[in-house]
């Protein structure tokens, strides 16, 4: 079965290998931090060259809107989870997909904090058959079933994607902060909705629940569109898995870490990728 470009790109940007970071995945809240009764968040959440700039595909969800449904086993849009403060879950309003973005909204019924997450686990393989290089990506079931163990120039390793937003109505809380203790996770130090410019932030990156030392952290600022430079923060977590972020300035922030190794969790495959994306938005003191 052929991988349909459309389903190709989204999954490469939902975690598998990228080149030059050539594109971004992201979901971007109109405010993380609200007061008030009756308050709701719109959400876009796209793939694109420029960080928060609409200009290449929708960020593909199962559950917003109508969906391609071309593509292989597991090629399919990933599924957005939404967890109110007390745990409980929160179905989007509203969802739509456009030619660039999709939209949904989240009313926030609930005090506190408040994580949309998008999850996405798989293998994913590359082989030759003939003259023709295939693609192919779904579960470890299916990749015993569908892909010719002894096919020419057969590559394939796990792939766990995590990313996430934090959105807080009223008080911030820490019940949906916790973690599940699988792939790439992180664990904030500080709230992720208590972010001021000139302030430090710290957070702790785990890999499968245990700290992630000497990890690469990127941080980039949104509108690099508007910039001569991307202006991003590449920052390293310590021994316990720990790093600190002085925020320069206000404004919505991407943060990318990425983890390569051979500790797949399906017997199928040894080598693992796993990514965890974040949107953080900094505010003015």
């Amino acid at each position: 079965m052929k991988f349909s470009r459309t389903c190709l790109v989204v999954a490469l940007c939902l975690g598998l290998p990228l080149t030059a970071q050539a594109h971004r995945s992201w979901m971007l809240p109109s405010a993380t931090v609200l007061s008030g009764d009756d308050v709701w968040v719109t959400v876009d959440a796209a793939v694109s060259n420029d960080l928060f700039y609409f200009e290449h595909f929708p960020l593909r969800l199962a559950n917003i809107g109508s969906q391609e449904t071309s593509g292989p086993r597991g090629g399919r849009p990933a599924v957005l989870t939404i967890s109110a403060p007390d745990g409980s879950k929160v179905e989007p309003q509203n969802g739509s997909v456009g030619r660039y973005r999709s939209t949904f909204d989240v009313p926030l019924k609930q005090k506190g904090t408040y994580k949309l997450a998008v999850v996405n686990d798989g293998i994913f393989a590359s082989y030759k058959d003939g003259a023709q290089t295939k693609r192919w990506r779904g579960s470890a079931e299916d990749f015993a079933k569908e892909v010719p163990q002894n096919a020419q120039d057969l590559r394939a390793s796990f792939n766990q994607s995590r990313m996430e937003v934090f959105v807080t109505a009223g008080k911030p809380t820490t019940e949906t902060l916790k973690t599940v203790g699988s792939g790439l996770e992180l664990a904030p130090i500080t709230h992720p909705n208590d972010l001021v410019v000139g302030t430090d932030a710290t957070f702790r990156m785990l890999l499968d629940g245990k700290p992630a030392p000497n990890l690469k952290v990127t941080v980039i600022p949104g509108g690099n569109r508007y910039r001569d430079k991307l202006g991003e923060m590449t920052l390293t977590t310590d021994a316990e898995g720990k790093f600190t972020v002085k925020w320069p300035e206000p404004g919505m922030y991407w943060m990318e870490a990425v983890v390569q190794d051979d500790n797949s969790p399906a017997k199928e495959v040894k080598r693992r990728r796993a990514a965890y994306i974040a949107t953080l938005e900094v505010l003015p003191q």
